[in-house]
C-alpha cells in the first residue's frame, strides 16, 4: 500500500508552506506529494495569502525534491488548453527527472471561474475527453512527426508535439463517482483510477465498474492502479485526535465515518478494509499544513505497518 500526501492549498497556503510539506513528505518516506488545482477557497476559511497555481508549484517542487512523485488531484480541464497543458506537464516532468503524474478532471467549481474570469462551459465532460486525447496524443507522437486533431472543441494542425516528457509515459489519473462515462474514460486513458472521499462500499462498487470497462475496452482490469483519497486525522490518543479534528473544523466521529481518523491502529485497520476492495494507494488529505507532527506520527506508526518496513 502506497501512502501519498494530498494538499488543498486553496484553503490557505503559500509556496513556502507547500515546499516545507513536500520536503517533509520526502524525508518521512511517503511516496508522493499531490495538490489540488483550485483558485478559490471553500468554506469559512479566509484562504490567505491567496491561491497558488498547481503547475507553477509543482515546477518549483520538481527542483527542490529528489525522490517523491509529484502530481495533481485533479487538474481542472476548464483552466487550461490541452496543448498548453501538455507542454507544461512535459516541462515539469523534465525538471523533476521523470517524477510527474497528471490527474485530469473536467472542472466543477463555478464560483472560482467567475472570480478569476475563467470560462465555465456547459459541455465539460465532452471537452475533457478531447483534452485527454490531445495530451496523450501529443506525448505519444514520435519525434520528427506531427500531430493533428480535429474535434468539436479543439483543433490542432501540424503540431510538432514537443517537448516530450522525461518519462516514456507520464501516468494519467482519472477519477470520480460517475457510473458510466467516468469508467469508460478511465478504461481508455487512465493508468490509475482514483475515487475521492468514498466509503468502502462505494469504492468497491466503482472499482468494479472501472474493471469491467477496462476489460470491455480490451485491457486487463489490473492494468490500472486503483486508489482512494481520504481526509486524515491521526493522534496518539483521543485528546490528540480531538485537537487535530478541531483544528480543521471537523468532528471526530464524522472523520472516523468518512475518512481515516483515530489512533494509528484504527487507521491501519481501516486502510486494510480499503485494500480489500482492490485499492493499493491512499492519498492522505492533509488539511492542517502546519501540523508536521501528524506526518511524523503517520510515518513512524502507520507507514511501517503497511509496507513491512
Amino acid at each position: 500500500m502506497d501512502l501519498r500526501i494530498f494538499t488543498e492549498p486553496q484553503q490557505g497556503a503559500s509556496y513556502d508552506t507547500l515546499l516545507t510539506v513536500a520536503k517533509a513528505t520526502e524525508d518521512l518516506g511517503f511516496d508522493a506529494f499531490f495538490r489540488s488545482d483550485h483558485y478559490l477557497r471553500m468554506g469559512s476559511t479566509d484562504g490567505l495569502p491567496g491561491p497558488t497555481d498547481a503547475w507553477i508549484t509543482l515546477a518549483g517542487l520538481a527542483r527542490e525534491t529528489k525522490r517523491i512523485r509529484l502530481g495533481t488531484l485533479m487538474t481542472a480541464g476548464t483552466f487550461r488548453l490541452p496543448g498548453v497543458l501538455a507542454i507544461q506537464v512535459a516541462q515539469v516532468d523534465q525538471m523533476s527527472g521523470g517524477r510527474v503524474e497528471l490527474g485530469l478532471g473536467a472542472g466543477w467549481f463555478e464560483d472560482e471561474h467567475k472570480a478569476y474570469g475563467i470560462p465555465f462551459p456547459k459541455e465539460k465532460f465532452a471537452r475533457l475527453e478531447e483534452q485527454l486525447a490531445i495530451v496523450t496524443g501529443l506525448w505519444s507522437t514520435e519525434v520528427g512527426h506531427t500531430f493533428d486533431y480535429h474535434g468539436t472543441y479543439y483543433q490542432l494542425s501540424d503540431s510538432p508535439a514537443l517537448p516530450k516528457p522525461a518519462q516514456a509515459k507520464v501516468p494519467v489519473l482519472i477519477g470520480g463517482h460517475g457510473a458510466a462515462r467516468t469508467p469508460r474514460l478511465a478504461a481508455q486513458y487512465a493508468d490509475e483510477f482514483n475515487i475521492p472521499f468514498a466509503s468502502i462500499e462505494d469504492s468497491e462498487r466503482q472499482f468494479t465498474r472501472v474493471k469491467a470497462a477496462a476489460e470491455a475496452a480490451g485491457r486487463r482490469a489490473d492494468d490500472l492502479v486503483y486508489s482512494n483519497a481520504l481526509v486524515v486525522c491521526v493522534g496518539e490518543d483521543d485528546a490528540e485526535v480531538a485537537r487535530r479534528a478541531a483544528a480543521i473544523g471537523r468532528e471526530v466521529e464524522e472523520l472516523k465515518a468518512n475518512g481515516l481518523a483515530g489512533s494509528p491502529a484504527e487507521v491501519v485497520e481501516k486502510i486494510g478494509k480499503y485494500e480489500a476492495t482492490g485499492s493499493s494507494r491512499i492519498y492522505l488529505q492533509l488539511l492542517d499544513l502546519d501540523d508536521l507532527d501528524q506526518l511524523e506520527l503517520i510515518s513512524s506508526q502507520v507507514l511501517p505497518q503497511l509496507t513491512g518496513a
